[in-house]
């Protein structure tokens, strides 16, 4: 198999630890998650760097609300501070963001942010970056099931016509290729409600280390990781 074949060409990311990281140097959570900034920009440029396609970043739960208010509107600032001063230098390198999720719950101003870096960087052809926002698998499945139950009420779409293709195209990911490697950092070993259907056939990562912590060299290993795996995808090689 060709090195070039070994590449993911989508990797996707659960961000886990900083508050983790911020406990142990006795810093407030928020600053974890300010630390955790870095390691996206340092994971979009290896990203590239390998010719990865696409990368999905876990950065905020529908189950985040329930964190304590001051930390979600920490979040929430950080968020719109984020958009403002990486959106331009994201242009710059060719990234393209796209947001999964229901944005619906966000602010007036944050969804204003995030549709206003989608628009700067539509054109931008080296990495989709894209930020799973107010998302969980579940809803998102939720969410298309209600889609599909209205098309069939209308009249517009026969029950057997439902197959894991018409799904698959009505969830948020529906312009994107199914992750080939899912990364958790933390040493945490689940997927905590992150792409349940996309992710069936993915390739599993757990490294220990927390996430404002990851470097391009531990998302080389990541690469180097997947690169020893032997996909069958449920068949005989």
């Amino acid at each position: 198999m060709s090195q070039e074949k070994r590449i993911p060409r989508h990797v996707a990311i659960i961000m886990d630890g900083n508050g983790r990281w911020a406990e142990l140097r006795g810093l407030e959570r928020h600053e974890g998650h300010a630390a955790g900034i870095e390691p996206v920009r340092t994971s979009a440029r290896a990203a590239i760097r390998h010719g990865v396609e696409y990368l999905t970043l876990y950065t905020f739960s529908t189950e985040n609300w329930g964190r304590p208010a001051e930390e979600v509107d920490a979040l929430m600032e950080l968020f719109c501070q984020c958009v403002i001063h990486e959106t331009p230098s994201m242009q710059k390198e060719g990234i393209r963001i796209r947001m999964i999720g229901d944005r619906s719950r966000f602010s007036a101003k944050v969804q204003e942010h995030l549709a206003r870096a989608e628009e700067l960087t539509a054109g931008c052809d080296r990495l989709t970056l894209i930020l799973a926002l107010n998302y969980s698998s579940r809803d998102e499945i939720a969410r298309a099931v209600r889609t599909l139950a209205g098309q069939v009420r209308k009249g517009e779409l026969a029950p057997e016509q439902i197959d894991e293709q018409r799904i698959a195209a009505t969830l948020d990911t529906a312009s994107y290729p199914d992750p080939d490697l899912v990364v958790r950092t933390s040493g945490e070993c689940r997927l905590s409600n992150f792409l349940l259907w996309q992710a069936s056939y993915a390739e599993l990562y757990f490294p220990p280390v927390l996430w404002p912590d990851f470097t391009e060299e531990e998302f080389d290993r990541a690469i180097e990781e997947y690169a020893r795996r032997d996909r069958r995808f449920g068949l005989v090689k």
